[in-house]
């Protein structure tokens, strides 16, 4: 059983290793931020889980545009440490830390509050979708959510966001979530058709990320062994800030990108718009949502 366990991973980190030389091989060429003359000052941004991986870079690169970068983030002490190093990076005073814990609701609602209190406009809101009322009143904004191409493995089941059954394994419950992120965004554009504001998924590619973290040994093992063909948490972040900031993107909502910053199409399941109406409104009844009326 253990052989055949191991015989099964071991294939799986072979296809990991194939795709990821192949990811990395096509990113030649591609876009890059330094591409992108966009500069923002006057604007605010938020970056979730910014004080490690994909989330820093993306917040480091949008402080060096000048904007008023807020990372939100549930370690005060990590989140801290990340804002005086991007500080220190860019010159740009203008970086905040702001805690929010995303497991908890009334974390989240406590943040949302903090941030239409304190700021006067949203301009771009990286994988965080609970201040879109700030946004509307800033738009031209633009909401960036972070998926994975494993999406296409993942299964939107409603049970798991009621609590009534739960993922079987962390993979599972990690395919799934980013099969809800695309269907959430695709909702979320199509609720904000009108407004000025704008919403897209991305994959960011094959990345080395504190993730690996919450898998078995055996497979922590087999990606440490691949890793160096992996891209770094700076060149998964490409096509986030891609999203973020490129003139390329403006006026475009409700899409998928690769990791090469392309407009692809994700799996049929994520372009399911019955499936998409009916998460948001799971999602409504869970948070209380519903009953407020707020979006």
């Amino acid at each position: 059983m253990e052989l055949s366990c191991f015989g099964s991973h071991l294939g799986w980190a072979v296809c990991v290793l194939a795709l990821a030389l192949l990811l990395r091989a096509r990113r030649k060429g591609s876009w890059h931020p330094g591409m992108s003359p966009t500069d923002l000052t006057g604007k605010t941004a938020i970056v979730t889980g910014a004080n490690c991986g994909i989330g820093k870079y993306v917040a480091l690169d949008l402080a060096r545009r000048n904007a008023r970068t807020i990372l939100a983030c549930r370690s005060r002490e990590r989140g801290q440490a990340a804002v005086e190093e991007i500080q220190r990076a860019t010159g740009n005073p203008n970086v905040l830390l702001r805690i929010v814990d995303i497991s908890s609701m009334a974390s989240i609602r406590h943040f949302a509050k903090q941030i239409r209190q304190e700021e006067k406009r949203l301009d771009i809101l990286v994988n965080n979708a609970g201040v879109t009322e700030t946004m509307k009143g800033s738009a031209p904004a633009r909401i960036v959510n972070i998926s994975s191409f494993r999406h296409v493995q993942g299964m939107a089941n409603m049970k798991h966001l009621t609590g009534e059954e739960r993922p079987k394994n962390f993979d599972q419950s990690y395919t799934s979530t980013k099969l809800m992120n695309v269907l959430f965004t695709n909702e979320l554009a199509r609720r904000l058709q009108g407004t000025g504001v704008t919403a897209n998924s991305l994959n960011p590619g094959i990345v080395k990320t504190e993730i690996m973290r919450h898998f078995n040994w055996l497979t922590r093992l087999i990606f440490s062994i691949v890793s160096i063909f992996l891209m770094s948490a700076e060149e998964g972040a490409a096509s986030t800030i891609y999203c973020a900031v490129s003139e390329e993107v403006a006026g475009i909502t409700g899409k998928y990108f690769d990791s090469n910053c392309r407009l692809v199409l994700p799996s049929a399941a994520a372009r399911d718009l019955g499936l998409a109406r009916k998460l948001w409104e799971a999602s409504e009844r869970v948070t209380g949502l519903a009953e407020s009326g707020r979006m």
